[in-house]
């Protein structure tokens, strides 16, 4: 019941919207930037201080403990160590665009070994690698871990949330800056989110009326190239300029997606049904199976003396069938029937998910639907 009730408001949902007029976005909520983007940073590191859960005697741990005293002159062997009260973990960061030496970024650390708990540690000096190998910041210090586990004598255990990952706000320093080909190129390239040629043409015509004819030029249906000013100073100001620019986007592609795990459907605003007649029903077979357990008499007779004795169990199978049809329920779509229409017809069913899956996948392959069906 939960999951129709969940399916009739999101398609409600996508029907009002359907109905609103579409508003003016801004470029900078359409589009991005060619080359101004950020980058994923990774590290691997060794977080000390946890109170006994930490990762034992793991190969890996004692490698990791001794290799990192040894940079301080300390010979030891890592048989030696014991590694209960650390971990070793991988470390994960995002370096934002023109991100600058000494600015900080927050990092995620996560166990790779058998720790429990990271609750109380302290992350080592750790350099975050691109994907280039190169170093492009330092992490280390206080973990704050959401979570928490603890366990019995007896073997039972409670764990809330996971506490075997951990954040440091601010906890990694940029140490080398990522070029990129914003302030060198003459040229911006804005990107759509989604690429559409209507909308392409529209944000080039809104640039255009603007800024002034062939500024903006469109490629394809997702990229735009505009001509910028060369001086550094001036490209930002274009750039604020041209991202607060209103453009209506096109009406997008007529879509229905439909989420097979959670049983959600989503229709679009635009998608239309051409004629064609439904007849939905079930047919309900249901079969038990018992048995009948009889207990047979035989007759002794001795000395002229006749006695009714108890005899064998005899088993008898009782199959019992039934069969319920419901009523076939039908409607007729008109042809170019619009959103409204599909959903009254849809709602008045009073389906399953999987029924309302079934009728759209036979509207499709029959060629009423009027749009793209997509399974997620």
């Amino acid at each position: 019941m939960f999951k129709i009730i969940k399916i009739g408001l999101i398609i409600l949902t996508a029907n009002l919207f359907g109905l609103v007029s579409v508003q003016a976005d801004r470029l900078k909520d359409l589009t991005s930037i060619a080359g101004v983007r950020s980058n994923q940073l990774i590290g691997y590191g060794l977080v000390v201080g946890l109170a006994g859960t930490g990762d034992g005697n793991a190969a890996l741990t004692q490698q990791s403990m001794q290799s990192m005293i040894s940079q301080f002159g300390v010979v030891t062997s890592a048989a030696n160590m014991n590694g209960k009260n650390a971990a070793a973990v991988i470390i994960t960061a995002e370096l934002l665009p023109f991100n600058k030496p000494g600015q900080k970024l927050d990092v995620v650390v996560s166990t790779v070994g058998q720790a429990k708990s990271l609750r109380g540690g302290t992350l080592l000096m750790t350099p975050l690698l691109g994907a280039d190998g190169e170093t492009y910041a330092v992490a280390q210090g206080n973990l704050m871990v959401g979570g928490f586990g603890v366990a019995g004598g007896d073997g039972s255990s409670l764990t809330v949330n996971v506490p075997t990952v951990g954040r440091i706000p601010g906890g990694a320093s940029v140490e080398k800056m990522i070029e990129t080909p914003f302030l060198d190129s003459g040229n911006i390239l804005l990107n759509l989110h989604q690429g559409d040629f209507s909308t392409t043409n529209r944000v080039t015509e809104a640039i255009n009326d603007v800024f002034g004819t062939d500024v903006a030029t469109a490629l394809d249906s997702t990229t735009i190239k505009v001509r910028a000013p060369i001086d550094p100073s001036q490209k930002v100001s274009f750039v604020s300029l041209l991202e607060n620019i209103e453009v209506e986007p096109a009406r997008p592609r007529a879509k229905v997606v439909v989420n097979a795990r959670t049983g959600t459907i989503v229709i679009g605003g635009d998608v239309r049904v051409s004629a064609a007649a439904v007849t939905h029903g079930s047919l309900t077979v249901r079969v038990k199976e018992d048995t009948d357990i009889t207990q047979t008499q035989n007759i002794a007779v001795a000395d002229g003396v006749a006695a009714t004795v108890p005899g064998d169990v005899v088993e008898t199978p009782d199959t019992n069938i039934e069969v319920n049809e419901e009523f076939a329920r039908a409607f007729v779509f008109d042809p170019g029937v619009e959103l409204s229409s599909i959903v009254d017809a849809l709602n008045a069913v009073g389906g399953t998910p999987s029924d309302l899956v079934a009728i759209l996948e036979a509207l499709r392959e029959a060629g009423s639907l009027r749009a793209e069906l997509i399974v997620i």
